[in-house]
């Protein structure tokens, strides 16, 4: 074994110190854009939006996903050649304008502005330090791996979406944005600093890959940006099922970010329950990818990823069904399951399916379709509530996609099969 391969060798718990560094920058990550989900769309009003314009409202979450969906595929190329702590560092720094533009916005246009750089700034951070958890993680424990990390991340999304909409309802929705924004990113950059890069562990890997190959086996080259996208998105069945089963969840998440908090308003329900609702969402997301990850590393992704489709359609369409919290609640906690059990598997799954060398490359494609969808769902959810003048009808047409998405990936997955030891 060479010098290299055992300096840096793989596994959580030999690399615990670096992987906790990196949870611990995914839950700064989280806390920066939970901080709007409940506050924002429910308080759109202010920022002049008109009543039932809900196209124009969701065009936040248009400009964020467009935004992230190109930086996911830049950042996990990019972090092949320079490394993956200095692209997030340059995602940090991208975020220093958010809590500005919110504070000064004079209407809804500095706000999608405000998400525009979001976008850049998360689509940089968190694809870092998924990228980077995975990188420090045996190949037996990426599920896991995956699952650690956005449990904390989606764990601080629900927690910073809950205090920010009670130091809304304090201190108003612009100060308390602005002085949450401020404090999340410096902390953060001064945390970044016991960071180390883990390009070193990622060839490693390769290495000890191309040590066990048959003496004279010649080395694959490792394809470009172009190849990678294309057997990602069009090519691989399986990638593509994988890929489609990210847009359809993301499209789930943009009707809980831009329309839920709306919905509620107008069902009579104020700032702190809106954001307790979307919060508990939000964190049973979270705290259940602590199990849901590694339940995958041992019985195979595809079972989690398709019970968790049928659970959020399931989740989605008693919310449409309610008419009081005493269903939003238990509604919210079923969907949090079900994006439990779906969202840490694609990316484990796609992850499995990747080379050492070409991962960063073959996650920012997964990455990009994903949040896409956030794009997509804005354009799609924002017309169909537009038109039928009323939230419901976009919970139903989610509900119904959601369940698609799942049976296309029964259907085209390959059987779940225990995932080989480091």
């Amino acid at each position: 074994m060479s010098q290299g391969v055992s300096a840096h060798r793989r596994g959580i718990r030999l690399n615990r110190g670096q992987f906790a560094l990196q949870a611990v920058q995914v839950f700064f990550v989280g806390l920066t854009i939970g901080m709007e989900r409940a506050v924002l769309p429910a308080l759109s009003g202010d920022f002049g939006v008109r009543p039932g314009a809900f196209l124009f409202l969701a065009s936040f979450v248009l400009s964020f996903g467009l935004v992230k969906g190109a930086l996911n595929f830049v950042a996990g190329a990019l972090s092949d050649r320079i490394g993956r702590k200095k692209v997030l560092l340059i995602g940090w720094l991208a975020a220093l304008p958010i809590p500005v533009l919110i504070y000064a916005a004079p209407n809804w246009w500095w706000i999608i502005a405000a998400n525009v750089f979001l976008g850049i700034s998360q689509g940089l951070t968190w694809t870092m330090t998924v990228t980077s958890q995975i990188d420090l993680a045996g190949s037996n424990q990426r599920g896991l791996a995956v699952g650690i990390n956005e449990a904390t991340g989606y764990v601080a999304v629900g927690l910073a979406g809950l205090a920010a909409a009670y130091l809304a309802q304090a201190f108003g929705p612009r100060a308390a944005l602005l002085g949450f924004g401020f404090a999340t990113i410096a902390i953060a950059l001064v945390l970044l600093i016991r960071v180390q890069d883990t390009l070193p562990w990622v060839r490693a890997e390769h290495a000890q890959a191309r040590d066990a190959q048959p003496a004279g086996t010649a080395e694959a080259p490792t394809p470009g940006w172009g190849e990678v996208f294309l057997r990602v998105s069009f090519r691989d069945p399986a990638c593509r099922a994988l890929c489609q089963g990210g847009v359809t969840n993301k499209i789930a998440d943009t009707l809980v970010w831009a329309l839920f908090p709306v919905f509620f308003r107008a069902e009579g329900i104020g700032l702190a329950r809106i954001g307790w609702i979307t919060g508990l969402y939000a964190m049973v997301w979270g705290f259940s990818q602590l199990w849901t990850g590694h339940l995958a590393d041992r019985i195979g992704r595809k079972p989690p990823i398709v019970a968790g489709f049928f659970l959020l359609a399931a989740g989605i369409a008693l919310t449409a069904i309610g008419t009081t919290p005493a269903v939003w609640f238990p509604a919210a906690a079923i969907m949090g399951l079900g994006m439990a059990l779906l969202y840490p598997n694609l990316i484990a799954a796609m992850s499995d399916l990747s080379p050492p060398l070409m991962r960063g490359k073959a996650l920012g494609a997964y990455r990009y379709w994903r949040d896409t969808g956030y794009a997509i769902g804005a354009l799609l959810l924002g017309l169909v509530a537009q038109s039928a003048g009323a939230v419901r009808p976009a919970m139903w047409l989610t509900a119904g996609l959601v369940v698609l998405s799942g049976l296309w990936i029964a259907f085209v997955m390959p059987a779940p099969a225990r995932l080989p030891a480091a």
